[in-house]
């Protein structure tokens, strides 16, 4: 497995710069990547470097319509999967429709409103910030449903490994992503680096993307900050669980299982 400083050099690679095949691929073969055939952008968060999530129990990916039988093999046996969350929209589902699994719960949840339009003027200074603050503090508002029904299956079901998903793996996914490593006492470095690493995870498709900088990951955690006082008081005071809910869901996330 790569390190944190290795892994984190190579996802800072510019956006207008190729990453090559020669060098991502043996990344996106090896932890904390997933190679699940068919699909983009599929990690392990137990194996981020430094996480202090337990391996085998929480995955992240783009979308799984294009799984191949091989792929669907590996998430249904190897990975042991037993829960899906899909987190795209109607529209998303009914383009590339959520392929059925063998002994696999899949869970969709609708939004609470459908998002707003991107206002590009806010990407246009600086590294975009103000425009990653402003779209990813909206997409933890209106998917709280699903944040809170993630969370449930973390502290309610510890031993059904599961999978979060939405279109390229990258910015639903990654608000995901950060919640659950920051809940179960992931450093600031970590988190940042989880999120940084689909940079190289959505290589392959690289000139459909916006640009990925931490700059614009730490401006949405900041907002996150001032506005609810950080993740684990969203937790708390927007989807309403309680300390005791919040330590035995980082317990579940961390402690291996006997």
């Amino acid at each position: 497995m790569a390190d944190h400083a290795s892994l984190l050099k190579l996802a800072e690679t510019e956006v207008s710069l190729e990453i090559t095949k020669e060098q991502y691929g043996p990344v996106l073969t090896n932890p904390p990547f997933v190679y699940l055939d068919g699909t983009l952008n599929t990690r392990d968060l137990g194996l981020i470097p430094d996480s202090p999530l337990r391996a085998g129990f929480a995955y992240r990916s783009g979308l799984l319509s294009n799984i191949t039988d091989n792929g669907r093999a590996v998430l249904e046996g190897k990975l042991g999967i037993k829960r899906v969350f899909d987190l795209r929209s109607q529209p998303e589902r009914e383009k590339a429709p959520e392929p059925v699994f063998e002994g696999v719960e899949t869970t969709w949840i609708p939004s609470t409103r459908p998002g707003s339009r991107l206002d590009l003027a806010m990407f246009a200074s600086g590294g975009g910030e103000a425009g990653y603050e402003d779209m990813y503090l909206e997409v933890i508002e209106v998917y709280v449903p699903s944040w809170k029904a993630i969370l449930e299956h973390v502290r309610d079901r510890p031993d059904e490994p599961f999978l979060v998903h939405c279109t390229a793996g990258r910015d639903r996914t990654g608000v995901f992503g950060g919640l659950l490593l920051t809940l179960a006492g992931a450093s600031e470095e970590t988190v940042t680096l989880d999120y940084l690493l689909s940079r190289v995870g959505t290589e392959p498709v690289r000139l459909m993307l916006l640009h990925l900088r931490a700059s614009s990951w730490k401006a949405f955690t900041d907002g996150v900050q001032k506005k609810y006082g950080g993740f684990v008081q969203f937790a708390k005071q927007e989807l309403g669980f309680s300390e005791e809910d919040l330590a035995t869901i980082k317990k579940n996330a961390t402690s291996p299982r006997s």
